[in-house]
């Protein structure tokens, strides 16, 4: 898998409707996994999307996740741009560069569900999320 670049959708409580309004409008195969399957199988979050994936015929790629609750959300500023890929040395040379000068709020490691992944504002205050997929 090559490492891709695309926008990275957050919503309150409705990602996975807002996916399938989106399957509807460009077409294709939508993956959903809520945060029950990602090691929370009880409490309030467990049925939100924790993660969406919409991979188009003519090659867009949209994700999209719930925010979990205690976590601010803000419409209008709730998308991050994401890269993600398999090519371990480039996506954490990618990592070095972007989160150099600006804050680290999901330091990059191995996460529950088998993915190295971090999340980071850089210097200009743009979000960016870094997936290595592992396995």
């Amino acid at each position: 898998m090559a490492s891709r670049l695309n926008p990275y959708l957050s919503f309150r409580d409705d990602a996975r409707q807002a996916m399938e309004f989106y399957k509807g409008v460009f077409g294709g195969t939508l993956t959903l996994n809520t945060f029950g399957e990602f090691g929370s199988p009880e409490g309030a979050d467990a049925d939100k999307v924790m993660h969406a994936q919409l991979e188009a015929e003519n090659g867009f790629t949209l994700m999209a996740s719930d925010t979990p609750a205690g976590m601010e959300h803000n419409p209008g500023t709730n998308i991050s741009v994401s890269l993600s890929g398999d090519d371990a040395d480039d996506l954490h040379g990618y990592w070095e560069k972007l989160s150099d000068g600006g804050t680290v709020t999901v330091p990059f490691e191995k996460q529950m569900w088998g993915d190295e992944f971090g999340a980071c504002v850089d210097k200009f205050g743009i979000p960016w999320m870094v997936n290595v997929v592992h396995g």
